[in-house]
């Protein structure tokens, strides 16, 4: 399922914003902090309405939608996830399938143990969620995530917590899913090596986009980041990785 969105602006933070994401596609947003990357992703997953612009999924106004209806092919992971009550795991993950009406005990079990085991919780089922770390507790909405089946996934930083080992199984896991996915990311070797195309946001605009190779040159990462960066290949998979430093004093 394509996700556009199109003359996106909230005042004050988004200015005219317009973005992509193909069918299938793994697409990152990278950008320094306060530029406008978790207002974006909140648009698209309905927890703010934007201005002015629109957010469609397939062509239909995400934001004239049903709750249950966009529930049903969309699913976000905030960068924040609070939880008031101490469910166990296996009650969070098993959230994910409240927009299905025709779900049945047997196939929502069957469907969530397969997400938990996707993203390794399945031994924590019966464990109370608040006394995860924060490691185990992002996994788990993750596979919650997984487990409402969308069509399209919404991510906001979704390897904080998380050792590398598991940034790499969770980064691989979404790309291999083929669901339509959008994540912001705040490490860019994660971004290139996992992303099929890259938007670049600073103050609220996107200032580019394209395959991570293109988009994650010296002069852009000077000027929107701030650090002097040297680009090299991945001696295994191509993919390129920045090596980086403080901008020289003037």
């Amino acid at each position: 399922m394509r996700l556009d969105i199109e003359d996106m602006s909230v005042a004050g933070i988004l200015d005219g914003v317009r973005l992509a994401v193909d069918s299938g596609s793994f697409v990152g947003l990278v950008g320094p902090n306060g530029s406008g990357k978790s207002t974006l992703l909140r648009c698209v997953y309905r927890a703010l309405r934007p201005a002015a612009g629109v957010v469609r999924l397939a062509g239909d106004d995400v934001h004239a939608m049903p709750s249950r209806a966009a529930a049903r092919v969309l699913a976000a992971l905030p960068q924040e996830s609070a939880a008031e009550f101490d469910f166990t795991v296996a009650e969070v993950v098993a959230m994910g399938r409240l927009p299905h009406r025709d779900r049945t005990a047997t196939s929502d079990a069957e469907i969530c143990g397969r997400a938990m085991a996707r993203t390794g919780v399945g031994h924590l089922a019966d464990r109370g969620f608040l006394s995860l770390s924060g490691g185990e507790k992002q996994r788990v909405l993750i596979a919650r995530a997984l487990a409402q089946q969308p069509l399209v996934l919404v991510l906001d930083e979704p390897t904080n917590h998380l050792d590398i080992a598991h940034q790499l199984e969770v980064l691989r896991l979404v790309r291999d899913s083929g669901v339509t996915a959008l994540a912001a990311l705040h490490d860019l070797n994660l971004a290139a090596a996992h992303c099929d195309l890259l938007y670049v946001i600073a103050d609220g605009r996107i200032v580019a986009s394209g395959p991570p190779h293109d988009v994650l040159q010296p002069g852009l990462l000077a000027e929107v980041f701030g650090v002097s960066a040297h680009s090299v290949r991945h001696p295994e998979t191509g993919a390129t990785q920045l090596l980086f430093d403080l901008l020289p004093a003037d």
